[in-house]
């Protein structure tokens, strides 16, 4: 069972994602936040598999929660809500650590998918979200951020810049022409190479070192 922990401060919203949480088979809302103390807390009281999270809250804002909660209680794992006029806050909060992100209007479903993707151990990316916010906030790599890629093999690198698109490890393994278990091997050697826990930070480490620029495919 998939234990989460919902925090928002609009009641209808943090309700209506609860209910659709709740009526999943696998999952099962434990805690429920009006504010990022208050879901700091739970998250620290209940250990919950997930915490969604939203941005804006009075008092400890989405963010600061976020950073706080992957900090503090590691095995929790943390999906943003947002919308597209809050992408700055969505960029920092990827580099807090969180796992992933939705908007708020998103179809339930994909809002039920990503708490089983996070949950599972892996990070959502919406590429065309993520080249959003990289368009927006990520410059020219300097010498430091370029050298992080310098430890990779060219098979590796080529499976980052993949990763980086947002394609599943299927689609990676069909695109090179290897199996998907090679993928999956190769993208653990990435993530301890460039010292990042999930493919969400080890994609901002690839825009950063301008492995993938802003706006390309």
């Amino acid at each position: 069972m998939i234990r989460v922990t919902v925090a928002d401060d609009q009641a209808v919203v943090r309700i209506g994602i609860t209910a659709v949480l709740d009526a999943e088979p696998d999952m099962t809302v434990v805690g429920q936040a009006a504010d990022g103390e208050t879901a700091l807390a739970q998250a620290t009281a209940l250990r919950p598999d997930v915490a969604v999270l939203d941005i804006r809250m009075p008092g400890l804002d989405g963010l600061a929660a976020t950073a706080r909660i992957t900090a503090e209680v590691p095995a929790t794992r943390v999906v943003v809500l947002t919308t597209f006029g809050l992408d700055e806050y969505v960029f920092a909060a990827l580099r807090a650590g969180a796992a992933g992100f939705m908007l708020k209007d998103a179809d339930p479903g994909r809002i039920i998918d990503a708490v089983r993707v996070v949950a599972g151990g892996d990070a959502l990316l919406d590429p065309g979200v993520t080249r959003r916010l990289i368009d927006r906030f990520t410059g020219r790599p300097g010498p430091e951020e370029a050298a992080r890629l310098s430890g990779l093999t060219r098979r590796e690198t080529e499976v980052l810049l993949h990763v980086a698109r947002g394609l599943s490890n299927a689609e990676i393994a069909t695109a090179l022409g290897i199996s998907p278990a090679t993928v999956k091997d190769h993208v653990a050697r990435i993530l301890a190479e460039l010292g990042v826990r999930d493919r969400v930070q080890a994609t901002i480490a690839a825009y950063e070192a301008g492995l993938v620029r802003p706006g390309a495919r």
